[in-house]
């Protein structure tokens, strides 16, 4: 490619990309400021038909708690109101009474002669609704009652009922839960809309205000403004393209005219003048030196960037063995590893020391419990066996005492199983699950695939292993309304694996509170040097866990 081109290609690229950037930048600058625009005017409108409406309701209800008329325009055979309602003073919605489903608005109050009713005259806010000044061709307010219905007229559907059109939108779903705010989302037509919206509460009367306006009409004059700028862009482009190739030709001329007297030189013309060879020598030299700078230090700069975000196994080589940059930076990425390394090591250590406290704490419980406590109560069932003469109450006592002797051994167990030391926690798991059987409708399955003689499983796993099982199994029974629970134990020759499956509801493994004890989990398994890999999707959870033989 000769220079010319390659000049041409280059300048035209950046013109072209400067005039797609400035017109991409306006037309999203305008865009902006069109949304805030149609959502603040609408926002106005909303607002000022919000207040209109409170202040009207308002207004009617202080007029009707001092008049002394009772039941006024109510026809029973059209409105039905429950007396559940009747009882209590103030604002109502009365649409769901009404035989056709008119919107009904009413007002309730108890005085000393009884109770009085007012309907309220419905057309004074449907006219305020239907006020349509900077409402546009597609713009409509309208109200939603509690039941997500619509509660005034649908200028789009003039001829339906407007409790049958439900409106779940977007706006209505924040306003019901506290929420004013506004946006662009899909209306009850499933058409998208600028939208504004609010709760108005007045009395007992909960309705949300919606002032919306269709995208398609406010876009238009974006239509409008894309067209005029491809044709601008195109225009400047044209344009760009001859000024190149003008000044292009005064760029390559003085080169042209280098290339020719270099040839003359060639042929062993020397008059011409070695500045010229000499500087562009130089000049080359200069910039090929810039280029291998240029690019040890993005290498360093990549490199160091890198180890402040602590990957610390990123490669990296000096360009020389004079770079005393790349030596620092591998000197000091080695120091890092080495103290990310200890620091791991010792928070480890740490957590594996409490725990095995722990744990060593629970088993001198246990012991105190099975040891000291058991072989007393052993004695006394055999006193009372052998010196009380009343059979009603030696079965008495006996039971008592046997009672006591069964739960201390559910406490020893539960503080630490004694088989874990004498037969493994294969064993364990499985007495384990054999007793909750007894006392839970879930279904639950056992598989032990460790090996009953010559196993590899250290007392501190198969302990962290019981504890890491009777938590998941715990979850699963407590939180997950699970039905069936599989979990599998097997020893392999370089690592023991533990897989926990439940169809329970599952949960967010991100927002999980800490008391389901999945951060009790992750500890156990960490300070086993182990993983975990944890689905939680409804109807599948699984734990795999995986333990490194410890040779």
């Amino acid at each position: 490619m000769n220079i010319k081109t390659l000049i041409l290609i280059i300048i035209n690229s950046l013109i072209a990309l400067v005039i797609a950037l400035l017109s991409f930048s306006s037309y999203q600058q305008f865009s902006n400021v069109l949304n805030d625009r149609i959502l603040l005017q609408l926002n106005s409108i909303k607002t000022l038909k919000q207040n209109q409406i409170e202040h009207v309701l308002k207004s009617e209800w202080e007029r009707f708690e001092a008049s002394e008329l009772y039941n006024q325009n109510i026809d029973t055979t059209v409105l039905k109101l429950p007396d559940s309602i009747k009882n209590n003073n103030g604002i109502y919605d009365f649409t769901a009474y009404h035989v056709a489903k008119k919107t009904t608005i009413g007002f309730i109050a108890q005085s000393k002669k009884g109770t009085k009713i007012k309907i309220f005259d419905y057309n004074k806010i449907k006219k305020i609704l239907l006020e349509r000044t900077g409402m546009g061709d597609s713009g409509e307010s309208y109200l939603v009652g509690e039941d997500f219905r619509m509660r005034s007229q649908s200028r789009f559907y003039p001829n339906k009922i407007p409790h049958t059109i439900v409106v779940k939108t977007k706006g209505v779903t924040n306003a019901f839960k506290g929420i004013n705010g506004r946006g662009v989302f899909e209306d009850y037509r499933g058409i998208d809309v600028y939208s504004v919206y609010s709760l108005i509460v007045v009395g007992n009367l909960k309705m949300v205000i919606l002032s919306e306006i269709d995208v398609d009409e406010v876009t238009i004059p974006l239509k409008e403004l894309k067209e005029r700028l491809a044709a601008l862009t195109l225009g400047i482009f044209l344009l760009a393209v001859m000024l190149s190739l003008f000044l292009t030709r005064i760029i390559t001329n003085p080169i042209k005219n280098m290339q020719k007297s270099l040839r003359i030189m060639a042929e062993g013309d020397y008059n011409q003048t070695n500045e010229f060879i000499k500087n562009s020598k130089e000049i080359k030299e200069m910039f090929d030196a810039l280029a291998n700078l240029k690019a040890s230090l993005q290498g360093a700069v990549k490199f160091s960037d890198d180890i402040g975000k602590m990957n610390l196994h990123s490669d990296f080589k000096p360009k020389s063995s004079n770079d005393l940059l790349g030596k620092s930076l591998l000197a000091m990425r080695d120091k890092l590893i080495e103290f990310r390394n200890n620091e791991e090591n010792t928070r480890i250590l740490s957590k594996r020391m409490l725990v095995n406290g722990m744990e060593d704490e629970r088993r001198r419980l246990s012991r105190e419990l099975h040891d000291g406590v058991g072989p007393y109560l052993t004695s006394l069932k055999h006193y009372i066996e052998n010196r009380v003469q009343n059979e009603s109450k030696k079965a008495e006592m006996k039971k008592i005492v046997d009672d006591t002797i069964a739960e201390i051994r559910l406490m020893s167990n539960a503080l630490m199983p004694a088989s874990i030391d004498d037969f493994g926690i294969g064993v364990t798991l499985t007495n384990f699950i054999e007793s909750l059987k007894k006392s839970t409708t879930v279904t639950i399955q056992y598989e032990d695939l460790t090996q009953q003689e010559n196993s590899n499983i250290t007392n501190h796993q198969a302990i962290n292993l019981f504890r890491i099982s009777q938590e998941l199994i715990n979850n699963s029974l407590k939180h997950a309304n699970a039905k069936n629970i599989r979990i599998t134990l097997s020893e392999f020759d370089e690592f023991i694996s533990l897989f926990y499956f439940d169809d329970g509801i599952g949960f967010d493994i991100k927002t999980v509170k800490l008391g389901l004890g999945i951060t009790n989990i992750k500890e156990r398994v960490e300070i086993c040097n182990g993983t975990i890999t944890i689905n939680a999707n409804p109807g599948n959870t699984t734990f795999e866990i995986e333990l490194p033989v410890e040779l």
